[in-house]
């Protein structure tokens, strides 16, 4: 793809030909962009199960199963960037305030599920950790996040 070959990209933990996972594991660019895809759509295929369990199982089964989900997904950035670099960059400042509102999140929804047991809070939860993580994984795709906000502003618009 010659249009994905031909990006720059900067330090602040985007993708570049030296990251310790592509040193590991040789992958190439497009091979290291289908693992982010495949991991991110596994992380939210399990989250999106786990709601089974919200209508027939323990709250604190969905919040496990949800919270896994949305880890995998987390995980998924690390084919981009590199697992190693990714630790680092985590709390860079493109993206420090998606990093806290979902680390947060995910600690919050298990307290509620397990603890309080509110099902309608721990809901509430689950769509901000996915709203940050979603958030956070934009911020290692060039211009990722800049698409989302001129995608949204247009559909706000139209109504």
């Amino acid at each position: 793809m010659k249009l994905w070959d031909s990006f720059e990209f900067s330090d602040q933990g985007t993708m570049d030909e030296t990251s310790p996972f592509d040193n590991f594991f040789k992958l190439t660019r497009t091979q290291r962009l289908y693992g982010f895809g495949i991991c991110f759509v596994l992380g939210f295929v399990i989250s999106i199960l786990a709601t089974i369990l919200l209508f027939t199982g323990p709250l604190s089964g969905f919040a496990v199963l949800y919270t896994i989900g949305n880890i995998i997904s987390l995980l998924s950035t690390g084919f981009l960037v590199g697992f190693k670099k990714q630790i680092k960059t985590m709390f860079a400042p493109v993206r420090w305030f998606a990093s806290v509102v979902f680390l947060g999140a995910l600690v919050l929804t298990l307290v509620v599920a397990f603890v309080l047991q509110n099902g309608v809070l721990c809901i509430i939860l689950c769509i901000i950790q996915w709203m940050a993580l979603f958030w956070y994984c934009a911020s290692y795709i060039p211009y990722g996040r800049a698409i989302i906000k001129k995608v949204l502003g247009s559909c706000v618009d139209s109504i």
